[in-house]
């Protein structure tokens, strides 16, 4: 099974009531393992939670602190980037030169490094005053 495979599979678990928009994500540790994860949307909160945030919380609950690879997918016209959010979540844990995918249901996608997805992350070195 593909990283596409298991965020595909998830997408269909998004709770959307409010925008009908599920979307799908699955990350790759460096030793091998896949979390996924998926939108999830509530009346207080309509615009909801994000997938990445979802498969990043599954990792970190699993022990995990780094992801290699990251697939992103949603029922649009063109590749779907992740928010703001949760790119500066995908940046603060992504290894060295970790990528992220994102792709539509009929197959378009766009792969991109963490830098390019988000030129000048925040990140400790901004808090270090040494």
């Amino acid at each position: 099974m593909t990283l596409r495979d298991d965020a595909k599979r998830v997408r269909e678990n998004a709770y959307a009531p409010y925008s009908n928009f599920k979307v799908g994500a699955a990350l790759e540790t460096p030793s091998g393992t896949v979390f996924v994860g998926v939108n999830v949307e509530n009346v207080a909160y309509p615009e909801g939670t994000c997938a990445e945030a979802g498969a990043i919380a599954a990792m970190i609950a699993a022990g995990e602190t780094k992801f290699s690879k990251a697939y992103v997918i949603a029922d649009a016209p063109s590749p779907v980037p992740p928010c703001g959010g949760c790119r500066q979540k995908l940046a603060e844990f992504a290894a060295e030169g970790a990528t992220v995918t994102m792709a539509t249901l009929e197959g378009t996608e766009k792969t991109v490094t963490i830098p390019e997805l988000l030129p000048g992350a925040f990140d400790q070195g901004h808090m270090d005053r040494t």
